[in-house]
């Protein structure tokens, strides 16, 4: 990077500042394991001198965070995908239960939100269609950040909701459905071909909240790829143009993800474009009555903490998710017992 003819050559700069910021990354973590690991012969050491309980209850903590630590730092070696470090565009549907399940997909839109703050990635909002009486139809956000695909893949699939509902006078238990979509955020580097024929692009008043403008001209884009039938909207740019230049981001990351489903022969992959949000294709049930609890159906991991689940604290299934797909673990029927 110090050679004076580095930046003369824009896209090799690119690539080679990314491989260094790669290699320092893997660099910090190899120093904090094995600046932990001694921490903790240390801690022992001393234990062994003075055989003080409080020692060994912090030396107990300390192995448990070094565990996690580990745990962390293989997840990570799993996630071997170049794709795997992109940023992340999440999409959620709501599907089967009408008002109940507008709103169980306004909770899971707020889940994936509370994620991000807690791993430090930033929130961009794309689009978002309220529903009727409460709740949304649908959202799609843009999750900033080291891996962010690499883990929030392992949340494609249909998520269902069991408990009382708030919207029912009668105080029954109602079943809820909600898709989650997940593709990788595409740059300009992986050549995508789409041909202006190919496209209808409309435009119309952008909806729901907005600041002074977004809501008074005719600033969304709707872009519908006729071939494949994939329709991108957004509208929470505040002109036209960045709409229309979000949108063309969104389209052709769709458009890889679609290719590599097509290669992998794995069409299921992409239910959130085609196919039914309801029974049989749920990969995670959240039960808070008459029991709490959420168990993921292709794992099997179960959690009871569902309020913490709720707010965020996905880890648990992401990385039982990642690391048994990895080791060839056969997943179990996508259907409750």
């Amino acid at each position: 990077m110090t050679d004076p003819g580095f930046w003369q050559a824009p896209e090799k700069a690119e690539k080679a500042l990314s491989r260094a910021k790669e290699l320092k990354a893997k660099l910090t973590d190899y120093q904090t394991v094995y600046s932990r690991l001694k921490d903790i012969e240390a801690l022992f050491d001393l234990l062994k001198e003075s055989e003080d309980p409080s020692l060994e209850i912090e030396l107990e903590k300390e192995i448990n965070d070094y565990s996690r630590l580990l745990e962390s730092l293989e997840v990570r070696l799993v996630l071997s995908d170049p794709m795997d470090q992109k940023n992340a565009i999440l999409s959620i549907h709501s599907g089967a239960g009408g008002t109940e399940a507008c709103d169980w997909a306004a909770m899971l839109l707020r889940m994936y939100q509370r994620y991000a703050e807690r791993h430090g990635y930033k929130v961009s909002l794309i689009d978002i269609l309220p529903g009727e009486e409460a709740g949304i139809k649908s959202a799609s956000i843009l999750v900033s950040g080291s891996y962010a695909y690499g883990y929030l893949k392992a949340e494609r699939g249909v998520h269902r909701l069991v408990r009382i509902s708030p919207f029912n006078a009668q105080g029954k238990r109602q079943t809820s459905f909600a898709s989650v979509d997940v593709v990788a955020e595409v740059d300009e580097s992986i050549e995508i071909d789409i041909k202006d024929s190919d496209l209808r692009i409309d435009v119309f008043r952008s909806g729901g909240h907005g600041g002074q403008g977004v809501n008074t001209t005719d600033s969304a884009v709707r872009i519908t790829h006729l071939p494949t039938g994939i329709v991108v909207v957004c509208q929470n740019e505040r002109s036209q143009i960045q709409n229309k230049a979000t949108a063309m981001k969104i389209l052709r990351s769709r458009l890889y993800e679609l290719e590599k489903d097509k290669k992998r022969a794995e069409m299921e992959r992409i239910y959130g474009q085609k196919g039914e949000i309801g029974w049989g294709r749920q990969i995670r049930s959240y039960v808070l009555q008459p029991y709490k609890m959420v168990k993921d159906l292709r794992t099997g991991l179960t959690q009871s903490q569902v309020e913490e689940v709720l707010d965020g604290d996905l880890d648990s299934f992401i990385w039982s998710y990642l690391l048994g797909k990895k080791k060839g673990d056969p997943s179990p029927a996508l259907q409750e017992t």
